[in-house]
Formats: structure tokens, sequence, C-alpha cells
């Protein structure tokens, strides 16, 4: 008995102390023109490349074009550079192709 107990503090003890992984969730559907201009490179290349899959998947597409998807970032890029209060998605509802 004594010893689950001092197995279970030992646990207890070394998971308590392990630093938390920063975990980032991204809601993608809030994320404004603003803010992604606001972005990094790699941020945009990211979320560009996330909703490339993600509109390729509604429109039941099993290839991906680099020609569109690089068309479609610099077309998306450019509304939401005269559009900064509207949503990415909603920016790339309205030109994507």
């Amino acid at each position: 008995m004594r010893r689950n107990i001092v197995a279970s503090f030992y646990v207890l003890l070394f998971t308590s102390i392990a630093p938390a992984g920063a975990q980032v969730v991204i809601d993608l559907s809030l994320i404004t023109c603003k803010q992604l201009l606001d972005s990094d490179a790699e941020r945009q290349a990211l979320i560009s490349s996330w909703m490339s899959g993600y509109f390729s998947a509604t429109k039941n597409l099993n290839e991906l074009d680099f020609r569109y998807v690089k068309r479609n970032a610099k077309v998306v890029g450019n509304y939401c550079k005269t559009h900064k209060s509207d949503t990415v998605m909603n920016a790339m509802q309205k030109n994507w192709r």
C-alpha cells in the first residue's frame, strides 16, 4: 500500500512540474483580413494551405494544383488589402477558384 502511495506521489510530482506545451487553436472562420495581413509570412502560408485544402474538399477535388494555390493566395491577399474588416473565410469564398 505504501509503495502505491509513493509511486502515485512521484507520478503526480513529475507530471505537475513538466512544462506545459503551448497549444494554439485558431478559429479560421473568425480571422479578419487585417489579422491575416498583419501575420508573418509563415502563418500566412499555413492559413493559405489550410484554406486550399478546405475548399478543395468542399469541391470534392483530390488533386492539388500549386498554380491555383499561388493564384488564390494572391487574389485573396489583394482582396484583403481593401476589405480589412472582412473575414478571411468570406474573402476566400468570394475569390477562391
